[in-house]
């Protein structure tokens, strides 16, 4: 595992956040259930009710990824 994490390090920033992009997207599609913390829980079940709330604030993520690919 070692190498394998040096062998990402060597990768541009650019190939790092894709990399991420694609590996958070697999858990996404992934049917496997992830424990959440009760705190975790707490904290996710907050932010969407200030979404139902306030449905226009705050930003997409599509706006959110341009805006930090923007900046590399």
């Amino acid at each position: 595992m070692t190498q394998l994490i040096n062998d990402i390090l060597k990768l541009s920033v650019s190939e790092r956040i894709n990399m991420v992009e694609t590996i958070w997207d697999s858990l996404a599609e992934s049917k496997e259930n992830i424990k959440l913390s009760p705190q975790t829980k707490e904290l996710l079940d907050q932010r969407l009710e200030d979404h139902r709330k306030n449905p226009n604030e705050g930003s997409s993520w599509e706006d959110v990824k341009a805006r930090i690919k923007s900046q590399l």
